[in-house]
């Protein structure tokens, strides 16, 4: 009925890292029925750290087969059988990847001991393998190694298995369950909790702290898009054994979202929020006239110096809007600071810029396009306010621009009757916004057709 598993890898995270070892232990609800381990080639160095942890040195696995080699002979070992495995998404990603790269597909029900000696057996101090198996009393040969962990797995399974008597097990193993993709310590009822709507997400590890800031529009679907096998934009690994607990803040709008995590991280600096932290360069597009009387672009590095005509968070999104410009008003890419060439621009020869990089068509005609796409990219300028759904149906949300500056946000009654900007300051009260808000702010409006917007 089942297979108890354990792996060892060079490292945490399955899109970068390979299996060293595998051990697989045959159940049948009753006892131990059969062993199998392997060493594997990763086919990449390991990490001196990992080495001294495991003790599977490099030159253990010079002659070792790889995970293709014996793909055939280790799904046999799965196929047909419950995966049991503690912390069992962690074992299952990687095997389910390096089946994948062998082209071999493999979808088991699993079962994490994580999660059902939480359930099974409450108020232990810890629920990590060892200090699991040591408070059960259950000695751990081989510690770090792919066979003595999974021997150990198999003794708690066991014990779980006779001492399961409200059917948590059964349970589990619904085909609809989704409780064994979430983090081991993370209460399912607490998953289950959160909200289908636009908001700021926490995850706080053990001791309460805050280890990483999210925002969605969903944030249940996007925080169940964190725990699957998909997801690539943190080492899921690390973080996964670290959550806890998570809480939220609605905010109505995904513009408020992107608002107040930019804040939020700002403020509590979280350790898993790491491209947050890198100092991200700005990038610019200033407006010129050249000595032929055409309205030209340069798209450069922010220095704080100048007027640009936009401002962005990456040379990337700087270019994605230019490059929108000029293909929606028929401007040229080379006297947008896109192209650098002698002759005429490659959207000339393809038919879509008229000739100004050339000459052919008059600087006032190609002037006209550009006040053109200026008008309609520019945002609006002044006091204005940007109206949003509320966090209640009986709520609506308000994002302040002051002299075209970002100020804050706020909430209010669906039924309060703004008429001056006073009034809209009072909403949102002493607000300090961080360095980065203006941007997002403007790149929103940019972005958005169907901001409602309130000037006064």
């Amino acid at each position: 009925m089942y297979a108890i598993v354990d792996i060892e890898t060079t490292g945490g995270y399955a899109g970068q890292h390979r299996i060293t070892e595998v051990a697989v232990v045959h159940h049948d609800g009753q006892r131990i029925t059969a062993e199998f381990s392997t060493l594997i080639n990763p086919e990449r160095d390991i990490p001196p750290f990992i080495s001294a942890l495991t003790g599977i040195y490099p030159d253990m696995l010079m002659q070792s087969p790889t995970f293709e080699q014996v793909a055939g002979e280790i799904l046999g070992w799965l196929e047909g059988r419950i995966f049991v495995a503690h912390n069992a998404q962690f074992d299952y990603g990687f095997l389910k990847h390096e089946f994948e790269r062998s082209g071999m597909i493999w979808n088991p029900k699993r079962l994490c001991t994580v999660r059902l000696s939480r359930k099974i057996l409450p108020g232990l101090k810890s629920y990590s393998l060892g200090r699991l198996a040591e408070q059960l009393g259950i000695l751990v040969t081989n510690r770090h190694r792919a066979g003595g962990d999974a021997g150990a797995t198999a003794k708690i399974f066991d014990l779980l298995l006779k001492k399961d008597q409200s059917g948590i097990i059964e349970k589990s193993l619904r085909k609809n369950s989704g409780d064994a993709a979430l983090p081991p310590n993370l209460d399912p009822e607490n998953f289950r909790n959160l909200p289908d709507n636009a908001g700021v997400y926490y995850f706080h590890d053990g001791n309460g702290q805050i280890i990483y800031v999210g925002k969605a529009i969903n944030v249940r679907k996007r925080i169940r898009g964190h725990f699957t096998g998909t997801a690539t934009e943190w080492n899921r690994s690390n973080i996964r054994n670290e959550i806890h607990k998570i809480t939220w803040q609605l905010t109505g709008t995904e513009l408020i979202a992107l608002l107040m995590e930019a804040q939020e991280i700002q403020r509590l600096w979280p350790k898993y929020n790491l491209a947050q932290k890198v100092k991200q360069e700005r990038w610019g597009v200033f407006r010129y006239e050249d000595q032929n009387g055409y309205q030209r672009f340069t798209v450069t590095p922010y220095r704080n110096s100048g007027t640009p005509e936009f401002l962005f968070d990456s040379k990337t999104s700087a270019w994605s809007f230019m490059w929108e410009l000029i293909r929606e008003h028929q401007l040229c890419p080379k006297l947008c600071g896109l192209e650098k060439t002698l002759s005429e621009c490659y959207e000339y020869k393809a038919g879509n810029c008229k000739g100004a990089c050339q000459g052919k068509e008059k600087a006032t005609h190609y002037n006209k396009r550009v006040a053109k796409a200026l008008t309609k990219a520019s945002k609006p300028e002044g006091n204005f306010i940007i109206k949003g759904a509320g966090r209640t149906s009986n709520e609506i949300s308000l994002v302040a621009v002051e002299d075209g500056v970002f100020a804050g946000f706020g909430f209010t009654a669906e039924n309060s009757k703004i008429k001056t900007f006073e009034q809209v300051k009072e909403i949102i009260g002493n607000f300090k916004a961080v360095a980065t808000a203006q941007s997002l702010l403007e790149s929103w409006l940019m972005n958005s057709e169907t901001a409602e917007i309130v000037e006064f």
